[in-house]
């Protein structure tokens, strides 16, 4: 059975619907201000093997990742770029799907632009300023959600509301009846992007638009959703708040957050220079071979980025890849009963171990060298398809170079045409000189593999 990590349970516990058969979830999406950054890849693939499972466990998926396109930083960045919202908003969400589809993300079933549900929000604001529990201000015109008049609050995250009191990340606004209180609808101000409302010109909230996204996509209550580590607090909490305060019902039944990314053993932050985004990454190494190093953790573990761990993913993906290259994969019917198959469901089927499902995918992979069994290889690629790997022919991986020209400045071409030299020069039994290209080659990055099938090449 299907268990998950439940956030807002803190404990592991089965996974039941609320519909038998069908499943409900959403997850918070990027701000499309920049291009995404490998805490943004981590979402984005963590939740797609969730997605992926989920539809092999037989359930019928309703997937919701949202955009936001409206909030300070989007209407500073088009500010200093001298461009129209819109234009930086189009041009940065056609980006992060483009990096989405390189490492193997499949799209979700709705991506909502926040821009597109402010009547929802209005309509959300509404019913919290009739339940009590929405004010504006007087001070500034921005409507505020009233903390203490909800029961609920800091359930998700375990805070009491004097603990958040005493706490450095409240802020004290003259403008707020106290200092917890968090924006609904602001008030706009000279020159920024409005919409007309009830308390007059403005804009959203950041929080109100997955209130009111999720719930006129998924309902009142649904049952999963996840998100970022550094989003339980304030985020999901004033989510729960919001639903919950304007619907009377429970919001989700399932809450699931990743963990962070650490670069060099140190927090990913522009201020620490160690920020990478995934465009930066994947001029560096295959878009594969990152999509099996976020993999290769659990979802809610830190993971730490350093060029020794890519080097270690990117090795042992070929490791995997040479298996299917030197052993032909055959069709296969999947017994989830049984033998591999039986084991990579149990990991899965707790709390979406990728991890311990990838180290029985080298247990198979070994196992298929060894017997050199084709239906053992065909079981290998297959449930690695499950979760997104070893989804491209070998050779077409093997030989795939990262951008255009490889780190040592040689096109794939130029690789091809010294292979084709070594040869030449192996069959005239020079073997001085196929000895020296394939040092040249190594020394630019390229590995030689031989084999009965011939020579083939990686990154090395």
């Amino acid at each position: 059975m299907l268990t998950l990590f439940n956030s807002l349970k803190r404990e592991k516990q089965p996974f039941v619907p609320l519909e038998p058969g069908k499943v409900k979830m959403y997850v918070c999406g990027m701000t499309v201000y920049d291009y995404c950054h490998l805490g943004h890849a981590r979402v984005m693939v963590a939740f797609d093997a969730v997605y992926r499972w989920l539809k092999t466990s037989g359930f019928s998926v309703t997937y919701v990742r949202n955009i936001t396109d409206i909030d300070d930083k989007i209407i500073r960045r088009a500010a200093e770029n001298g461009e129209s919202i819109t234009a930086l908003t189009d041009r940065f969400i056609a980006a992060m799907r483009e990096d989405s589809d390189a490492l193997g993300v499949q799209p979700p079933d709705f991506e909502p632009r926040a821009t597109e549900y402010v009547p929802q929000m209005i309509d959300l604001i509404g019913k919290l300023e009739k339940n009590g529990l929405a004010y504006q201000s007087t001070a500034d015109g921005d409507v505020n959600y009233s903390v203490r008049k909800f029961a609920g609050y800091g359930k998700l995250s375990g805070k009491t509301l004097d603990d958040l009191r005493a706490g450095e990340r409240v802020d004290v606004d003259a403008a707020k009846q106290d200092p917890l209180d968090f924006v609904l609808w602001k008030r706009a101000k000279p020159g920024e992007p409005a919409w007309v409302s009830p308390w007059g010109d403005g804009r959203p909230g950041w929080h109100i638009e997955c209130s009111a996204m999720s719930s006129h996509l998924l309902g009142a209550h649904f049952d999963i959703h996840g998100g970022g580590q550094d989003l339980q607090f304030p985020h999901h909490e004033n989510e729960i708040a919001q639903s919950e305060g304007a619907h009377g019902e429970t919001f989700v039944n399932y809450w699931m957050h990743n963990g962070f990314i650490r670069v060099d053993d140190e927090k990913m932050s522009k201020s620490l220079g160690n920020f990478f985004t995934i465009r930066d990454v994947l001029k560096q190494y295959d878009a594969e071979v990152v999509r099996f190093f976020i993999l290769r953790a659990h979802y809610r573990s830190p993971l730490n980025y350093s060029d020794a761990h890519l080097e270690d993913a990117r090795a042992s993906l070929d490791t995997l890849y040479f298996t299917l290259r030197d052993i032909p994969p055959a069709a296969t019917t999947m017994d989830w009963e049984s033998g591999y198959a039986a084991r990579f469901k149990a990991a899965m089927d707790d709390d979406f171990d990728t991890h311990n499902a990838i180290a029985i995918l080298f247990e198979l992979a070994q196992e298929a060298r060894r017997a050199r069994d084709a239906a053992l290889a065909g079981q290998l690629k297959a449930l690695a398809n499950v979760i997104g790997l070893l989804e491209r022919a070998p050779e077409s991986y093997l030989r795939a170079p990262v951008g255009d020209v490889n780190e040592g400045g040689l096109t794939e071409a130029a690789i091809e045409e010294k292979i084709a030299q070594r040869l030449a020069a192996r069959k005239t039994r020079d073997f001085a000189e196929a000895d020296r290209l394939r040092d040249e080659l190594k020394a630019a990055g390229i590995i030689l593999e031989d084999s009965a099938q011939g020579t083939t090449w990686r990154r090395g």
